[in-house]
């Protein structure tokens, strides 16, 4: 199997103003503040572009609180011909530095919000802030630039469903992602209150369904259904080391956002190793890559190239071991583990308040 790098995401400090109990952002920020400086990006950009990658995404924590360098890379991505997405809660969006991106070349911005509604969604955000993210798509929708609305589901949130493709329509969303929240970093630590129950994820999925048919010619719905309630693991990254990799606010190079969770591994930094090197040579983009280091009941199975046993953060995250078969498999020898997760989300907190991610 090749693996050919096509996608970057630049993590470019995990810095936020929201709480979001929800975040796949690892639980030690602290470890991150050495930010990478701007030569840094800038070099980082070019070896990419060298390595064949098409699209970098920037995102964060939140991009825009390094408002200078993200112009700045953004140039640069024009410069090297790579298509440029902005990940962004939004807040910081004004129309000053709305200009100044799309002078600089940007292609599409992805704004996220936490719900339909203001008081829900503020209290997801933990500040408020709901208001201010309309405003700002709705002053990103006047720039012609491509946009997509996101809005991660969740127990606190996965009812308002129908109210969030409302919004979209009313704004004239084109392109709209709704997608459960995936259980890594803030997210897992906060796994017993974001669980859905079985219910709200089959009356979501049902009216995700009906909107999809009414709204395919003017809206398209993406739906990124809970691994937990799955009944094969999604093909994680399109496989380790594949087509896709993270570079971390401090330097770090990984082959996944939350990879950084698997204790088993350590990552190389692009202050000491040519991006190239890292993708073709490090031990961390190999380990997983390809299908030679699978477990049974991987090994046999026909499903190998299709989901090449699931996630490896989700693996070590409920296993303690990155190489066993994702237990969001129905398959997987530790799949009870997830059947007793969703069996009754949150009887093992109780009433315990979700943690909010803390800057």
């Amino acid at each position: 199997m090749t693996h050919q790098a096509l996608s970057l995401l630049a993590e470019l400090t995990y810095r936020c103003n929201l709480q979001c109990p929800y975040c796949y952002n690892p639980l030690d920020l602290r470890a991150y503040a050495d930010e990478l400086a701007e030569d840094d990006w800038l070099r980082v950009i070019d070896q990419a572009a060298a390595l064949g990658v098409l699209q970098i995404h920037f995102s964060g924590g939140e991009p825009t609180l390094r408002a200078d360098l993200l112009v700045a890379l953004v140039r640069r991505a024009r410069q090297r011909e790579l298509y440029s997405n902005l990940i962004t809660q939004g807040t910081f969006l004004d129309d000053a530095l709305l200009g100044k991106l799309v002078a600089a070349g940007l292609d599409h911005v992805q704004i996220s919000v936490q719900g339909a509604h203001a008081p829900l969604a503020d209290a997801i955000a933990g500040t408020a802030v709901h208001e201010r993210k309309v405003a700002a798509l709705a002053r990103v929708l006047q720039t012609g630039l491509a946009v997509t609305l996101n809005c991660v589901l969740h127990r606190a949130n996965i009812d308002e469903v129908a109210d969030i493709i409302a919004l979209a329509e009313q704004l004239g969303i084109r392109r709209l992602e709704l997608a459960n929240a995936q259980l890594y970093g803030w997210a897992f630590r906060n796994r017993a209150g974001l669980l859905p129950s079985r219910e709200q994820v089959a009356a979501a999925a049902e009216t995700v369904a009906s909107a999809q048919a009414r709204l395919r010619e003017r809206m398209e719905i993406v739906y990124v259904l809970a691994d937990y309630y799955e009944r094969y693991p999604k093909p994680c990254m399109h496989g380790w080391g594949q087509r896709f990799m993270t570079v971390a606010p401090d330097g770090r190079v990984l082959p996944c956002p939350a990879a950084a969770a698997i204790a088993q591994l350590s990552f190389e930094n692009v202050r000491d190793r040519s991006l190239a090197d890292i993708w073709e040579h490090s031990r961390s983009f190999n380990a997983y890559r390809g299908m030679s280091w699978m477990p049974e009941p991987c090994r046999s199975c026909d499903r190998r190239a299709i989901d090449f046993g699931g996630c490896r953060c989700q693996a070590f995250l409920l296993t303690g071991d990155a190489r066993a078969t994702d237990p969001a498999c129905t398959l997987s020898p530790h799949h009870a583990l997830i059947e007793h997760a969703i069996a009754d989300p949150g009887a093992a907190t109780g009433a315990e308040r979700l943690v909010p991610r803390r800057a």
